[in-house]
């Protein structure tokens, strides 16, 4: 197993791991898997990004003498994701806000 350029697992497939029972859709399978691969990574590297940028938010809140969460912000954001995505976005929200700030 290897990393590809954004981070993302790069792997070697074969025709039965895909699943797939011809050729041809094992290589659709192939390729899209590698896309999807390489989506994760970015991905990952934009919410380590996203972190990066509450922390500075955070500190700078702490040190004017304001609380490290915002809830009616937090608000905003879960509304945002549960309108793009649905209920589950609801869930993905609440997964960025804990990585981003941690527990409360």
């Amino acid at each position: 197993m290897t990393m590809n350029a954004h981070g993302a697992i790069a792997t070697t497939t074969t025709p039965a791991d895909t699943g797939a029972r011809t050729p041809e859709a094992a290589g659709v399978i192939t390729g899209a898997r590698e896309r999807i691969d390489d989506l994760d990574g970015r991905i990952i590297g934009l919410v380590q990004e996203r972190m990066a940028v509450s922390a500075v938010i955070q500190r700078e809140r702490i040190a004017s003498g304001g609380r490290r969460v915002n809830l009616s912000r937090e608000m905003e954001i879960l509304g945002h994701y549960r309108e793009q995505l649905g209920r589950p976005g609801t869930a993905l929200a609440m997964t960025l806000l804990e990585l981003c700030r941690g527990r409360v």
